[in-house]
């Protein structure tokens, strides 16, 4: 049965149709006869109890530089489509707190991938805290004196917004580094939030595995390896990608986490592993579908609309 699909995103002019995780999801939707509707989070509204937003209809064709066919602006009322795919990147900041709280209003009724409460209530360097022994040695705080207090303690250690996203703002920090009250005096100044310290970990050199989740269950992974004399190995920050398989922790970590994920209605996630480590879950726009299914691995995006399918049944 055709589905009624709106895309809560960055704008589609701009994506990079090689690379870009919800142009597969957008194609493998339309590929199915599902029609897609595409808006920007900051068209998105409430009155009197109905959410609505202005967007424009969408058809995809895989042409660089030609990629989209855009309708006229019209508004609708979210509650009469059956999915919504929440896609717009990071940061977590209060405005996208703000619209997960709008979806929760139609959710489930309306299917929002992800769940719009739980992404909200699991920011991504925050969730993956409630799994105890699978995280290198971390420190969440704003306090100066207990970062300081940590890097004695652990040494090499690398400093990150709490609610950043794609490696923004992520340096590393050698015991001797003088820049920790520069650093930390530039994150104070940009806003309250707390920080991240966490132990550096010397395996990242070899890469920082993405393992893309469906329900719960791992789909595959990629490795995405730092470019040279760089910390940060995120695609969108140099990182080159590269075949992987799963290790056996990396599937004793996903057991680990996958019912939770399930539970909680987190259909589509993207978790980050070096070496040995869990270090992020990313429930808010999962990336490196496009990279596993190039290098011959499972299309995360089939995967994903037979199981929105079977539960819009």
């Amino acid at each position: 049965m055709p589905l009624n699909v709106a895309i809560q995103m960055d704008p589609v002019e701009r994506i990079n149709i090689e690379v870009d995780t919800t142009f597969l999801l957008m194609m493998e939707a339309q590929s199915r006869g599902h029609s897609l509707w595409v808006y920007g989070p900051e068209r998105l509204a409430m009155e009197d109890g109905r959410v609505f937003a202005r967007g424009r209809s969408l058809s995809l064709r895989e042409v660089k530089g030609d990629h989209h066919v855009l309708g006229q602006t019209e508004t609708r009322a979210l509650a009469e489509m059956d999915v919504i795919l929440m896609r717009q990147d990071p940061p977590f900041d209060m405005a996208y707190v703000t619209a997960a709280h709008l979806l929760e209003r139609i959710h489930p009724a309306t299917l929002v991938v992800n769940n719009p409460a739980e992404v909200r209530n699991a920011p991504e360097k925050l969730f993956v805290t409630d799994f105890p022994g699978l995280q290198p040695p971390t420190l969440i705080a704003s306090d100066p004196e207990a970062i300081y207090d940590f890097r004695a303690r652990h040494g090499d250690m690398v400093l990150k917004p709490l609610y950043g996203g794609a490696g923004s703002g992520v340096v590393r920090l050698k015991p001797d580094d003088p820049n920790l009250d520069a650093l930390l005096e530039l994150h104070a100044m940009i806003g309250r939030e707390a920080v991240i310290a966490q132990k550096f970990i010397p395996a990242v050199s070899a890469g920082d595995k993405r393992i893309l989740l469906v329900d719960g269950e791992p789909v595959g992974a990629i490795n995405r390896v730092p470019g040279a004399g760089q910390v940060r190995s995120n695609l969108a920050r140099g990182g080159r990608a590269e075949a992987v398989g799963l290790t056996f922790r990396d599937e004793e970590i996903c057991r680990a986490i996958g019912p939770e994920l399930k539970r909680r209605g987190l259909l589509f996630v993207g978790i980050d592993v070096i070496g040995e480590y869990l270090t992020e879950i990313n429930v808010t726009s999962p990336t490196g579908a496009q990279q596993l299914k190039r290098f011959g691995g499972p299309d995360a995006a089939v995967i994903l609309w037979d199981r929105i399918e079977q539960l819009r049944r």
